[in-house]
């Protein structure tokens, strides 16, 4: 033990720095819990209460949830936190934390197999721990991360076996960590197989295709239920929504081709849904190399990133071009240089399910980059410390030191940011007030014969499900729950005695409201009418009113 800690003991350091950045005040910030971290955190405790998710299919392998089906492994992961530690913000968001912290472990061994020094381990995992684009979503129950750091660790294990001349073990534990993503994430369904067939392209170049043929098959068995799931359409319902070919787009292929004055077959060739794909994926794909995403302004989704804040600090820029640099044309820098194209198949690759959707670049969609940015980070000041070395009077230390510490202070004006700025002025991104709505109509619930919820801020029904916490048994059961599906949506309208309206259903309803039932509405800022007692008002942080809540006897 005291030789692990003596030759770890810094590694160790980070990953404590990593994990306390991330648990900090968990529940404070982000301001709540959203719509979809309360779905993951309700169907985990109704798998541990009943064995069913919330619709009452048993243990299953895809969670209807709203009507985009989310992956299961997230949800089942999150069963033992809720187990041990009760329904909370900390249980709901513990796997993306442990993740987080994961995805630093395994940068410290990618970068040091890159740079093959320590301190390149050390650098790319410190990078990792404390960079934006992991530490935010760290914090935020996103399936997205545990896909990140499974198919990172498949990853590492992928380039080992390409280290060791066709190690059939490390392939199979990459396609084993892969095939597990396949649950975790929808982009690893589209990226891992592209990362396999850059394996059998090796594989084939290399002259040991043998090797390849059962873990190959492993991966196959990993994809049977995919198939079923994209059959039936629950598998492809999340593209359905984030999908760049929509109505709108159909629209304008249309438009072009009947203003062409090109002929009928010519026209039809170029302005189609493939072309247009295609055409809209390689720009969504180009527009991630933006400095201005990677440095400067971050996404444009409030719950991803910063508004006005780069994913990796700017200090970093420099670094990740030289180590970019370093990997694509000078392979000697590079560990075991025949590395080289794997590692550059897997970062070009890493950003294709995020460029054939719509809101490119996402921050959430093109986190399966993570931590290679980090590892060039690292090779880039490796490289630049080793060129001082005999150079400079403080022979590099003086830089990597520098670089070190402005590390440090980026990361301190970030979290001043986080949490002096963010979390008051962006609590609206969050649903916020929910939590709080739903604990004065509990404490209420018996001196009503009916609650309103406006469904304005998302899905009414999981918050009151979840901050309830509801008897899953008796909603799985409830004879008075009212539901429908359009849109490609799962609609609940009511269950129990409460109801849920939209907010321009709210006049016209409250005017034939039967006068012997005792009501409580909870509703958006002056959506109601008169004869009401407005008896509690929700704000959400920055002061502004999220919700008003009424009686009418």
């Amino acid at each position: 033990m005291k030789t692990f800690l003596k030759k770890y003991w810094l590694l160790a350091i980070i990953i404590f720095l990593s994990l306390i950045l991330r648990v900090y005040k968990i529940a404070d910030n982000p301001p709540s819990l959203n719509w979809d971290e309360v779905s993951h955190g309700f169907n985990a405790y109704s798998i541990l209460k009943t064995g069913r998710d919330e619709w009452g299919v048993k243990l299953p392998l895809i969670f209807r949830c709203f009507g985009d089906f989310k992956l299961p492994l997230y949800i089942y992961l999150t069963v033992l936190p809720v187990a041990l530690f009760g329904l909370n913000p900390f249980s709901v968001r513990f796997v993306s934390i442990l993740s987080g912290v994961g995805l630093a472990i395994v940068g410290y061994f990618l970068g040091k197999k890159l740079t093959k020094k320590e301190s390149g381990g050390w650098l790319t995992a410190l990078l990792v721990a404390i960079s934006p684009w992991s530490l935010f979503l760290s914090r935020v129950a996103v399936e997205a991360n545990l896909g990140a750091f499974l198919l990172s660790l498949g990853g590492y294990f992928w380039l080992v076996w390409q280290e060791k001349k066709g190690n059939r073990k490390n392939l199979i534990l990459a396609v084993l960590f892969w095939g597990l993503s396949l649950y975790a994430y929808n982009s690893t369904r589209v990226l891992v197989p592209l990362l396999f067939l850059a394996t059998l392209i090796s594989a084939l170049k290399k002259k040991r295709l043998k090797r390849v043929v059962f873990p190959a098959f492993l991966l196959a068995l990993f994809f049977i239920p995919v198939v079923f799931q994209f059959l039936n359409k629950s598998g492809g319902a999340r593209f359905f929504w984030v999908s760049p070919v929509d109505q709108g787009a159909i629209n304008r292929i249309i438009e072009k081709r009947v203003s062409s004055q090109l002929p009928a077959f010519v026209s039809r060739l170029f302005y189609n849904r493939p072309s247009y794909f295609l055409g809209y994926s390689f720009r969504n794909y180009l527009k991630h190399f933006s400095p201005s995403f990677w440095f400067f302004s971050g996404g444009d989704h409030y719950q991803f990133s910063l508004p006005g804040l780069g994913l990796i600090y700017i200090v970093a820029a420099p670094f990740l071009l030289l180590g970019l640099f370093f990997t694509v044309f000078s392979p000697r820098r590079c560990a075991n240089a025949h590395l080289r194209g794997a590692l550059i198949a897997w970062f070009l690759l890493s950003l294709a399910p995020s460029a054939i959707t719509r809101d490119s670049p996402h921050v959430l969609r093109s986190i399966l980059i993570l931590p290679l940015p980090m590892v060039f980070i690292s090779l880039g000041a490796i490289e630049i410390t080793s060129f001082l070395k005999s150079r400079s009077r403080f022979g590099g230390k003086l830089l990597f030191t520098t670089f070190s510490f402005m590390l440090l202070v980026n990361l301190a004006f970030w979290w001043r940011n986080y949490w002096q700025i963010y979390r008051p002025n962006y609590s609206w991104a969050w649903q916020f007030g929910q939590q709080r709505a739903v604990e004065y109509v509990k404490e209420h619930y018996g001196d009503y014969d009916r609650i309103v919820f406006t469904k304005k801020y998302g899905e009414p029904h999981e918050f009151i499900l979840f901050y309830w916490p509801w008897e899953p048994a008796d909603y799985q059961y409830d004879q008075s729950k009212v539901w429908d599906y359009h849109a490609n949506w799962y609609w609940i309208d009511g269950f129990d005695k409460f109801q849920f309206w939209n907010d321009w259903e709210v006049e016209s309803k409250l005017k034939v409201k039967n006068e012997k039932l005792k009501l409580l509405l909870v509703t958006s800022p002056g959506n109601w009418v008169e004869g009401g007692e407005l008896v509690k008002e929700v704000n959400f942080l920055n002061g502004e009113p999220a919700f008003e809540i009424i009686s009418y006897d």
